[in-house]
């Protein structure tokens, strides 16, 4: 079961990273909220990918997936400090 998520997961990260880099919009402009989406979407397959490694789950890596989670995530609920969190995983 596990490889066929990780395959299935693979899949869907290939798409979310064509998906992102085709997407037109820039900073500032109508279509970027949906684009950030999508980034986070990647992110969220990067922590999939991290979390299906065999051996032990490497923390230095799981705190880099985090941190690229919370810091875009801060855009979408920027009033319950997310950035501020994603910070303190490089803090200690």
């Amino acid at each position: 079961m596990k490889k066929e998520i990780a395959a299935l997961g693979r899949t869907a990260h290939d798409l979310t990273e064509s998906a992102y880099r085709s997407h037109p919009s820039t900073r500032g402009e109508a279509g970027w909220a949906d684009k950030q989406r999508i980034l986070l979407a990647d992110m969220a397959l990067h922590l999939l990918q991290t979390a299906l490694r065999d051996g032990a789950l490497p923390a230095d890596e799981l705190r880099r997936n985090l941190y690229a989670i919370l810091s875009v995530s801060d855009q979408f609920i920027p009033d319950d400090g997310m950035k501020a969190v994603a910070d303190r995983l490089y803090a200690t």
